[in-house]
């Protein structure tokens, strides 16, 4: 893994930054693009995959999971590995050309938006890369399929010469971005990809190309454009790759819907809400990456380790009451880097406040996108006007939160630490392998955890989701969880489906243990319906079931998780 470093980053941020390891991936809400050719009557393909495309075969065969079985001894605990939920890796591979031969190095900027529901969250870098002409560099870990990758393209002399963005596919996509001869000041950037399963470098026979062109203007504004009639194209014609095409060939979702890039207004390449690293001047706040044959990047390591200056400014993840040397400072701060959590008006975050049942279903609802196990309720106490409404109910579907009693839902109850595990487990529909009293024996209240929970909490425990501060052998599952234990508890739950990176933490049971892993693969059960008894519950269990583990507490006004006035 090649390690980017940075010329600027402050006191705090490099005193944690060997701590730090991948992050998710995250896209930011893109404004609608346009194409200043659309009067010209060009038309755009929406490119359609083939019945028996390889990208569709790659689709169903998500139901295939990899875990890893661990054995334990008596006073030690293993960490599951983080692959448990995995079919073809996304990730690609982006390769620069430039026909005419005029050019020999170019400097590619590269950032994501990640797609969360039906938008985006904000732009996040990557980083700065020098290429040579015809070099390829691979990036993969922390994304997911309808992730948007910006790439802005530089001379060596840190001339603009043009921008491109691309749809992450299902599984590895391989990206050209095809530069014309006189590309200072004719910015028009082709891009071509598609689905390579097999990452041999090229596009999969029975998948679709996407084939399109990009036009930047003085004003450094960029336009996607229906067609390569309004231009010589054969100057981007590179003969390892498919002629150029008159018509553009697009994914659906930047040809329909709200964020569709073509046929739109065109947009500013660089917004004034962009992140500080993705206005400056390449080199002169991050260090440029120099390229090798066969480099490889971290997504999710790239994330973290340009957190500070590769965020948008209209971002605040930095919060008055969480100190550099805070327990749960990493975990918060990320948090709040991928949109799930936010602070509060006044600057701060609140650590220790309890979190609500219609907190704690916000969260998720940002956290993950999963399949719908069941058909939604309604719930009696939940109302459509209610803040967290969609949430709870989309949550619920996906099999994380159930009703407290009948088709109460109790959104204003506090959560203990059970209550988010248990939610968690089921969720995720993790389960444990071997002896469940002896992965549980490293905790020191561990007869106080019920039988009916037991196999639950083991499981977290393998997948190294548990996280126990202060005292890393104490479980305190009765205890009401605060923000700063569901911050901790949601993100290792996220880097357990390998969506964010590991963040090295003393409270992550496992992390200081003996470790031992036999590896087992077995088929995933997910989208079966759970089983309905008192382990099926959340807050106070399942329906019907009444742990006790739960106490009300002030409810929520807002997904943001902040209590009604802010207080």
């Amino acid at each position: 893994m090649v390690k980017c470093e940075m010329k600027y980053i402050n006191q705090s941020y490099s005193a944690h930054l060997s701590k730090f390891v991948i992050a998710a991936t995250s896209v930011a809400m893109f404004s609608p693009i346009a194409s200043a050719y659309a009067a010209l009557g060009f038309s755009t393909t929406i490119a359609q995959i083939p019945s028996n495309s390889t990208e569709q075969q790659l689709l169903a065969d998500n139901e295939v999971k990899i875990r890893n079985r661990t054995t334990i001894q008596r006073q030690t605990v293993t960490t599951e590995s983080r692959t448990q939920a995995k079919a073809k890796k996304t990730g690609f591979s982006l390769a620069i050309w430039e026909p005419s031969g005029s050019l020999s190095e170019v400097i590619a900027r590269v950032s994501v938006k990640s797609k969360r529901s039906k938008s985006y969250l904000k732009e996040r870098f990557l980083g700065d890369y020098k290429y040579k002409i015809k070099q390829k560099a691979k990036f993969a870990k922390g994304l997911k399929a309808g992730d948007r990758i910006v790439v802005r393209l530089y001379d060596i002399q840190n001339r603009f010469l043009g921008y491109s963005e691309f749809e992450c596919l299902s599984a590895n996509t391989t990206v050209n971005l095809i530069l014309s001869a006189k590309s200072t000041e004719y910015q028009v950037v082709r891009t071509v990809y598609g689905v390579d399963a097999d990452q041999n470098g090229t596009i999969d026979r029975g998948t679709t190309t996407y084939d399109y062109f990009t036009q930047s203007s003085s004003d450094q504004r960029v336009s996607f454009l229906s067609s390569s009639q309004t231009f010589q194209a054969s100057q981007f014609q590179v003969e390892e790759l498919s002629t150029v095409a008159a018509t553009s060939v697009y994914p659906l979702s930047f040809t329909q819907g709200e964020f569709a890039v073509v046929r739109q207004s065109s947009i500013s390449v660089f917004s004034s809400d962009l992140a500080e690293a993705l206005q400056a001047t390449p080199g002169s706040l991050v260090q440029v990456t120099e390229v090798s044959d066969n480099s490889s990047y971290d997504i999710s390591q790239l994330l973290m380790n340009y957190r500070q200056v590769g965020m948008s400014r209209a971002l605040q993840v930095g919060f008055s009451d969480v100190s550099t040397d805070y327990w749960a400072k990493d975990f918060i701060t990320e948090l709040a880097a991928m949109e799930i959590l936010e602070g509060f008006p006044d600057g701060t975050f609140r650590p220790d406040a309890p979190v609500t049942r219609a907190q704690f279903a916000a969260m998720l609802r940002k956290a993950f996108t999963k399949g719908k196990i069941r058909q939604a309720i309604a719930f009696k106490d939940v109302s459509t006007q209610f803040w967290a409404y969609n949430a709870i109910r989309e949550v619920y579907q996906m099999g994380f939160l159930n009703a407290v009693i009948a088709k109460d839902f109790n959104p204003s109850q506090s959560l203990s630490r059970l209550d988010i595990l248990v939610a968690l487990a089921q969720g995720l529909n993790y389960q444990t392998s071997g002896s469940t009293d002896t992965i549980l024996s490293v905790y020191s209240d561990a007869t106080t955890i019920r039988r009916e929970h037991r196999s639950l909490i083991a499981a977290l425990t393998q997948r190294g989701i548990v996280v126990n501060y202060p005292n890393v052998n104490m479980l305190s599952a009765e205890r009401v969880a605060t923000r700063s234990e569901v911050s901790a508890l949601l993100y290792q739950a996220l880097s357990s489906t390998e969506e964010v990176a590991n963040i090295s933490s003393q409270y992550v049971v496992g992390e200081s243990q003996q470790v031992a892993v036999e590896e087992q693969t077995e088929t995933s059960t997910e989208g079966v319906k759970p089983r309905r008894n008192c382990n099926q519950g959340i807050g106070n269990g399942a329906e019907g079931c009444d742990p006790g583990n739960s106490r009300p507490h002030g409810g929520s006004n807002d997904e943001g998780g902040r209590t009604p006035g802010n207080k």
